[in-house]
């Protein structure tokens, strides 16, 4: 049926599919973050700007704004990609990954203790080279309020960003991709494992204007992909991914006070720290991703994720379903 639709199915081919996603979900997601700033500038008494308009500039540096970005994040990313499935991939919002079973949250558990152990591993290397010295705990930054509510807010946050972008990433991005590219001669194993690495390349892509990027933090994060999308090429969840993906950035921002991919630490963290050493290996202003070590902890993470996989399924195998679009037989 030409370049727009697939012959047997009529639905629109996967290339498509991903520019609509993602165009529906920058534009959700500028509404949104708009959206959510008046309403909170709206209710903050002396925010509000006195003459007839809103103070956008008293948001500036407040550790609000990262969680109104990650709810909009969170939201538009929902919405982009429910619209995608249900419209477009024709198919249940559960396949991309949200099986919600027993399994599930063992493996969502998995994840979460997988990257607070990777995180704290890059931590106490830094400390014990000398690179990090502790000056203080339990410090909340500009909320005024006691640390256990304000630690509630990078911990909301980066659940928020856990969710959504491992949603689009994986879960849309990656399991799309794989039936695009799912050709005779490519096979359903070569699909996933080039969506796999395609779908990693635009995750570090995005993440390359980010403040204090480098040309290694964005080869880095292209690794981070990698390693995030380990445990969904080889179970067709995102359990494993949401999991990782929110401790890893909660204990490095939160936990240690570490910037995270760029971005210093809001509402609160349980230690703050001052960082020295050669900035090619603790990424500096970028946080530990800028780095040389996080390479090493992310390798370490893919053998752990095979490990558990092994454990779990008594097999690592890639899961080739992932390259199968609703209604098409999957292999043997």
């Amino acid at each position: 049926m030409g370049a727009f639709f697939e012959e047997g199915t009529g639905r629109l081919r996967a290339l498509w599919r991903l520019v609509f996603q993602y165009w529906v979900n920058r534009v959700a997601v500028a509404l949104l973050a708009n959206l959510l700033v008046v309403a909170w500038l709206s209710v903050r008494p002396g925010e509000g700007g006195g003459s007839g308009g809103l103070d956008v500039s008293a948001l500036a540096g407040s550790p609000a704004l990262p969680l109104i970005s990650s709810l909009a994040g969170l939201v538009g990313a929902l919405l982009s990609v429910w619209l995608a499935t249900r419209f477009l991939d024709r198919r249940p919002f559960r396949d991309l990954g949200f099986s919600l079973d027993r399994g599930w949250w063992l493996d969502l558990s998995f994840g979460m203790a997988l990257g607070a152990l990777l995180m704290t591993i890059i931590f106490l290397v830094e400390a014990g080279l000398g690179w990090i010295s502790v000056t203080g705990a339990f410090e909340t930054v500009g909320t005024g309020a006691p640390f256990a509510l304000s630690i509630l807010l990078p911990a909301a946050a980066f659940a928020c960003v856990g969710i959504y972008e491992e949603t689009v990433s994986r879960g849309y991005q990656l399991r799309n991709a794989a039936e695009g590219l799912n050709y005779p001669a490519v096979g359903p194993r070569g699909a996933v494992l080039a969506a796999w690495v395609l779908s990693s390349v635009f995750f570090g892509a995005l993440h390359a204007g980010n403040p204090n990027a480098t040309p290694l933090s964005t080869f880095n994060i292209i690794l981070a992909g990698l390693m995030l999308g380990f445990g969904y090429v080889l179970s067709g969840q995102l359990a494993i991914p949401i999991g990782l993906h929110l401790t890893w950035n909660f204990f490095q921002n939160a936990v240690y006070g570490l910037p995270v991919s760029g971005f210093g630490t809001f509402g609160a963290s349980f230690l703050s720290v001052e960082q020295g050493g050669p900035d090619l290996w603790t990424g500096g202003p970028f946080g530990p991703e800028g780095g040389l070590l996080a390479p090493a902890a992310m390798l370490l993470g893919v053998l752990l994720t095979a490990l558990w996989v092994r454990l779990r399924s008594g097999k690592v195998s890639l899961h080739t379903p992932i390259a199968h679009g609703r209604g098409t037989p999957h292999e043997p």
